[in-house]
């Protein structure tokens, strides 16, 4: 996504870009052909992701300002003003590289929270900010980049209109968001792995087949919008929110931009780029200058522009990626399915894991196909994805059992003895190992600590600030540097006071509604109100729209009208319902929202986004705004 794009997407422009695409794929082919393919070199390589958050725990839209202060190479600009990324330099599997490479790490992000401050901002490493909401996810926080908004509209072009989510775990999740922003929901941390051509397949594979259960033991991204879904809702997210199939196409088998993968790779890299440039259409065209052949026959290196462009816009959570380094071609298998955080010391021993992992998997086990069914490889990826350690796993010759129990039987030891081939240094190896194997040990994740600790928080203050409260407590734990297994239960004075938590409607209002269709009977209304305890209910008509709203008010005057009780039971809500009813929107600023209760002499205050009733705020959601106020005015005396 780093290649400038050209933003009219005309199909002559397409066509010229997919004859350069087909160039490409033949070149390559070529290179595999004669062995050019960098051979007997192990290096190894990551990218970091992250978010910015203000002071109120809340995304920063500060990323292209925090990048012009850095202005460095390593740092780059991501899909939202409130992500960026930082690239680690490659290195070769050799004494200290691990250690190497976290220091590196470490600095990378202490240079991106230095400059960070000098906005107003933090940095916080998780795969899914828990404070993000949807209206975060505007185009107004798209990166001003000509390639983002190309992505959007080539992605609005290829689907079928919204991009649409369903989640479902202990809570569910359903929304529709009209760009792909969604995608901006997630950072990771993405390793790149080395491989040689003639390897590459039977590597490929075994990556296929340790991701699963390396996952189970990383995942971190528990949390969206406020409901707990998956252990790694990342997996859904991504998936879903780059999801151009269209809903009118069922009866088709058609394959998702983000995907896992269809089967075992049976031969060369080329599978993989010839499948997807025969399932995806082309998404982004740049303009492509290079003519692969002709620097072949001059002696030197294509770069290949036009496959890597369309190589990026496939999302598999394992991809192939070609490369020059030092002026030799190369290949890399990028591992892009682990989270970003809790600590750079967990994600650096995610790093070794799955590389060890590999490493020890694809020697130990020479014919993997022939003894585990693909099949059995996906399902451990989803099961990891919505369990965590939680999940049981398939393995070789039809055994299966706890994730736990792989890790620590199976696979930590073999990630043990891949590492062993290569002079790296043990106390490495022992480090960064031995804070894996604890974490499952412990069965503890980044995932099971903020569920943990949003639990803890069930009863006290609002979402809103249980959610900024969890991340306060992970940023500080972070800089700690003390790995997740340790980590202390986030606590409610961390969210750094009740003000920065009724800023928008949308941090307070109350989303589990009570709701009647106009042709309901007032009957039912007033029973609802009854049995739930309430002062309104919100009167919508068959498509969820909200048409009215009937308060206690409106029953208690109905019965003083000295209506008879079959009047009033065969009435429908339609004739006492307040038409019209004063609204607001999440977005809405607290201080106008009151401003409007006021004025308008109303107690509540229905909330609509895109004619879509989405939440209600009334007085009762303003007292513990008052008492706040008040312990603060009298403390002050």
């Amino acid at each position: 996504m780093g290649v400038d794009v050209v933003p009219e997407r005309s199909p002559e422009a397409i066509r010229t870009f997919t004859r350069a695409l087909l160039r490409d794929l033949q070149a390559l082919e070529r290179l595999l052909d004669e062995g050019l393919i960098e051979t007997g070199l192990r290096r190894f390589g990551a990218e970091q992701e992250l978010f910015l958050v203000d002071e109120a725990w809340r995304p920063a839209p500060v990323a292209v300002e925090v990048l012009e202060d850095l202005n460095d190479d390593p740092f780059t600009t991501e899909l939202a003003r409130f992500n960026l990324e930082a690239n680690l330099s490659p290195r070769v599997l050799e004494k200290s590289c691990f250690s190497d490479m976290h220091a590196e790490l470490d600095d990378h992000v202490a240079r991106v929270r230095e400059a960070a401050r000098r906005h107003a901002s933090e940095v916080i490493l998780t795969g899914i900010l828990p404070t993000l909401s949807k209206s975060d996810l505007s185009l107004d926080n798209i990166t001003p980049r000509a390639r983002y908004h190309a992505l959007n509209e080539a992605m609005h072009a290829a689907g079928s209109g919204a991009f649409r989510l369903r989640i479902r775990g202990t809570d569910e999740l359903m929304i529709e968001h009209d760009s792909v922003m969604l995608e901006s929901c997630n950072t990771s941390v993405q390793i790149h792995l080395q491989v040689s051509a003639e390897e590459f397949a039977h590597f490929y594979n075994v990556a296929q087949a340790v991701t699963g259960p390396v996952l189970a033991a990383c995942v971190n991204s528990p949390l969206l919008f406020g409901r707990r879904l998956w252990a790694e809702t990342r997996i859904a997210l991504f998936q879903q929110s780059l999801d151009t199939r269209g809903a009118d196409l069922h009866m088709r088998e058609m394959s998702p931009r983000v995907r896992f993968g269809g089967g075992w790779l049976k031969r060369s890299v080329a599978e993989l780029f010839q499948e997807d440039i025969a399932t995806f259409n082309v998404l982004l065209v740049t303009d492509i200058e290079e003519e692969p052949f002709a620097v072949l026959e001059a002696g030197g290196v294509p770069k290949l522009q036009a496959l890597q462009l369309f190589n990026g816009t496939v999302y598999r959570w394992n991809r192939p990626c070609y490369g020059i380094s030092n002026g030799k071609p190369h290949l890399r298998i990028e591992c892009r399915a682990l989270p970003s955080g809790p600590t750079t010391l967990d994600e650096m021993a995610n790093i070794v894991m799955w590389i060890g992992t590999v490493l020890g998997v694809a020697k130990a086990v020479p014919d993997l196909t022939e003894r585990m069914d693909f099949d059995d490889a996906k399902g451990n990826f989803m099961a990891a994805s919505r369990l965590g350690l939680r999940s049981g796993m398939a393995w070789l010759d039809g055994e299966s059992g706890p994730s736990d129990r792989l890790l620590l039987d199976m696979l930590l030891p073999l990630a043990r003895e891949g590492l062993g081939d290569y002079p790296i240094s043990q106390g490495d190896v022992d480090r960064y190992l031995g804070v894996f194997e604890e974490r499952v040990k412990a069965r503890v994740t980044g995932a099971d600590w903020a569920l943990r600790s949003f639990g803890s928080l069930k009863r006290a203050g609002t979402r809103s600030e249980r959610l900024a409260a969890l991340t306060a407590s992970s940023v500080r734990q972070q800089k700690a540097g003390i790995p997740v297994v340790e980590w202390e239960q986030a606590e409610l004075h961390e969210a750094g006071g009740w003000k920065h938590n009724y800023l928008r409607v949308e941090q307070y209002m109350t989303t589990s509604l009570t709701t009647v269709n106009q042709e309901e009977l007032v009957e039912m209304v007033a029973y609802l109100m009854h049995v739930r305890q309430i002062r309104h209910v919100l009167i919508e008509d068959n498509e969820h729209r909200l048409v009215g709203i009937v308060s206690y008010r409106s029953i208690l005057m109905l019965m003083s009208e000295g209506r008879t009780r079959t009047e009033v039971e065969n009435m429908p809500v339609s004739e006492v319902m307040e038409r019209k009813p004063v609204t607001v929107t999440p977005e809405t600023p607290t201080l106008e929202a009151i401003s409007r209760m006021r004025g308008e002499g109303v107690s509540a205050l229905p909330v609509v986004k895109d004619g879509q009733l989405v939440g209600l705020v009334s007085e009762t959601d303003y007292m513990p705004m008052a008492y706040h106020l008040l312990e603060d005015a009298l403390q002050g005396d």
